[in-house]
């Protein structure tokens, strides 16, 4: 049992973990740091295990949806709020606690300033414990639970591309919708959505995955250079697979998503947000749910999809799922069948032998 006083340098290696454990989506460091020194300064926001809750207390999800590379993105500090007050208005019940929907630069830290405004508590219960392209990957299994009502609220855009939307119904059904308001908003929007139990999250979700970041990040941060990224590695039972100049990159953002490649040294990885194959000479190194990231070669700076150029040097490592606190959406054939279309590479069968 434990209640953790989050403080700034637990922050920002909750930041720095989280955009490794993001494996190539997730958010940006920038915006992760800049939302978790507001929630500080506004607040003291806390770090419940499962433990300190009720079995039947009701957590929201926050989430950040969209394309983290559309130019016209617009998301503020108090479109969080925005969200969980018109979530907790449609269900008409008590949300008593907060938990993001995956590990990332800039949703790791999701929550922090709700809870940091509200007085609610961030639960170590996320949905996921790496990034993931999809709502639905993010969301426990729900979809598959008979007569599941989600609730999901959007914020996000700015001026006449400005929407706060409520939505209704089935689960996927409703994940598309906010996916496709995300476009309508300049591609990127603050959820809140799919209140569920504690039990519920307990056996689904990731518990203790937000420590794990921060350890991560803790491990990052305490060397420089090659030795922060093996201290990465180390700590998460990882490797580096390759470190060299970005020969190729392609990136396009289409419905919400980025979705391309890039070639490292030989080594070809895909992406749809986050990192999907890692293959070399036609041997499959990666697949995801596997963890594959980019970090600065010289700085060990993670380095997100979405900001690869030609010419960077980055090193490339990889750590077995096996290794990383995963939700049960990542042992979903279903979920994880979206991506054989999205990226055009097989998954299932290097996922599920």
């Amino acid at each position: 049992m434990a209640r953790i006083a989050l403080d700034s340098a637990m922050m920002e290696a909750a930041v720095y973990g989280g955009a490794v454990l993001g494996g190539g989506g997730g958010g940006w460091i920038e915006d992760g740091m800049e939302t978790g020194r507001l929630a500080l300064e506004v607040g003291s926001p806390q770090l419940y295990t499962a433990d300190e809750m009720n079995d039947e207390d009701l957590l929201a999800t926050v989430a950040l949806v969209g394309a983290p590379a559309a130019e016209d993105q617009y998301v503020k500090p108090m479109h969080y709020v925005r969200a969980l007050q018109l979530l907790e208005k449609t269900i008409q019940q008590p949300i008593k606690g907060i938990i993001t929907n995956e590990n990332g630069a800039g949703t790791t830290v999701n929550g922090w300033f709700q809870a940091a405004v509200t007085g609610l508590p961030v639960i170590d219960l996320p949905c996921n414990g790496r990034a993931h392209p999809t709502g639905t990957m993010g969301a426990m299994n729900l979809h598959q639970v008979d007569g599941y009502i989600s609730h999901q609220a959007a914020v996000g855009g700015k001026d006449e591309r400005y929407h706060e939307v409520c939505v209704s119904g089935h689960l996927q059904q409703a994940a598309g919708l906010v996916r496709k308001l995300s476009v309508e908003a300049g591609g990127l929007v603050v959820v809140a959505r799919n209140p569920i139990s504690v039990s519920y999250a307990r056996e689904h979700g990731a518990q203790g995955a937000i420590l794990q970041a921060i350890e991560v990040g803790q491990a990052l941060l305490s060397a420089k250079g090659e030795a922060a990224i093996e201290a990465v590695c180390q700590k998460l039972g990882g490797r580096v697979i390759t470190a060299g100049l970005v020969d190729e990159f392609e990136l396009t953002t289409a419905g919400g998503f980025d979705v391309g490649r890039v070639v490292i040294k030989g080594h070809e990885m895909t992406f749809w947000n986050e990192y999907m194959t890692l293959e070399h000479k036609g041997e499959r190194l990666g697949t995801f749910p596997d963890l594959i990231m980019t970090l600065d070669a010289q700085t060990a700076k993670p380095i997100v999809s979405a900001a690869l150029e030609k010419g960077q040097k980055l090193a490339v490592i990889h750590v077995p799922k096996e290794r990383l606190i995963l939700s049960a959406t990542m042992r979903n054939r279903e979920l994880l069948a979206a991506v054989e279309s999205a990226v055009h590479k097989e998954i299932l069968s290097y996922v599920f032998g």
